[in-house]
């Protein structure tokens, strides 16, 4: 099922809103975790049980603890990696290991790595367990397809053909999967029992999806994309209901269930703090100022803090005939977590 979208997209404004707007969150940063190292980093992933924060670093994992809001362990050998997944029922990890073309696995007591599946796509970069199935799913970017793995034995179940490059996920815990697609302006849905792409909705007129992340409760997907915008779909029918404005470079999108916030982090240093009325109904909190290139982030679902990773850059090079718009290289040593509270 392919939904067209017309030009026309509802827009909820807060001076609109007929429900009472949340007060304002006011998140600010409250603490600075000093990780350090070389190399950059991409996804992380909260265990809010566990009291663990697990954050990709280059070729490795660092392990935070959300309480000390210290450093507390590393998992080595994961060269490239992207994304993490963490399956605490079976007691293991995954890391998406773009640079091998493979996904790792880690044991969550010990931090010790435990084997290598080999993926059937290039560049694994997001990567979920999905607990309905017990299966990991790894979405290879520019292999465009899904390896699907049982999360117990590493065997290979199939490979989704997705015909673009995959970008962050949401789940709904029942089974269903929505993936972004960052060149096509789609996101799929996938169910994850029959490895089957069961309908694919239209962003249009908005481009380039990044973060995506989902209240399971109302079945509303929150989608944010480079085209400085920031979605709100229904997850049965993908009609976009809402859009607000954000900032730019965005790479991920993140959802208290508790507060019924959504959140959206952008390299240009701010961070979306989207309120959910209801299940139709949304308003914009604030806009939070955080750092040049804070792109990332995760939500600790207990004590509510947001954890975004950071770094400092040194000034861009002036702009040549071969490279005119050149970036900001990080400074070494200088990459942190970001702690912010309401």
């Amino acid at each position: 099922m392919f939904i067209q979208r017309s030009s026309v997209v509802l827009v909820v404004l807060a001076a609109n809103s007929v429900a009472e707007a949340p007060a304002h969150a006011a998140y600010h940063v409250t603490a600075k975790i000093a990780v350090g190292g070389e190399g950059g980093w991409d996804y992380l992933e909260p265990d809010s049980i566990a009291r663990r924060l697990y954050v990709s670093h280059e070729d490795r994992v660092v392990v935070i603890d959300m309480d000390a809001l210290k450093v507390v362990g590393n998992v080595p050998d994961a060269p490239g990696m992207g994304g993490v997944a963490l399956a605490p029922d079976l007691d293991r990890g995954f890391t998406a290991n773009g640079d091998e073309d493979a996904v790792g696995v880690f044991e969550l007591s010990s931090l010790k790595p435990v084997t290598k599946w080999k993926s059937t796509g290039k560049r694994p970069n997001q990567i979920a367990y999905e607990p309905a199935t017990k299966r990991v799913f790894s979405f290879n970017s520019t292999g465009r397809n899904v390896t699907v793995f049982d999360a117990i034995s590493g065997a290979v179940l199939g490979t989704i053909e997705v015909d673009g490059r995959t970008e962050f996920y949401a789940m709904d815990g029942k089974g269903m999967i929505y993936d972004s697609l960052q060149d096509k302006a789609t996101v799929i849905a996938i169910d994850a029992r029959t490895l089957n792409v069961v309908a694919t909705y239209s962003l249009a007129p908005h481009a380039q999806p990044a973060g995506t992340v989902m209240d399971p409760v109302t079945r509303r997907i929150f989608v944010a994309c480079r085209s400085k915008s920031l979605l709100v779909l229904d997850a049965d029918n993908g009609t976009i209901l809402s859009t607000f404005p954000i900032g730019e470079r965005n790479d991920a999108a993140k959802f208290d269930p508790g507060l019924k916030l959504a959140f959206a982090s952008n390299g240009d240093g701010t961070l979306a703090v989207l309120h959910e009325d209801s299940a139709d109904q949304f308003t914009m909190v604030e806009i939070v100022r955080t750092e040049y290139g804070a792109r990332t982030m995760a939500v600790d679902s207990k004590t509510h803090r947001l954890f975004v990773p950071s770094a400092d850059f040194a000034p861009a090079a002036a702009p040549t005939a071969d490279n005119p718009n050149p970036r900001r290289s990080m400074v070494p040593g200088s990459f942190r977590v970001l702690v912010l509270e309401p």
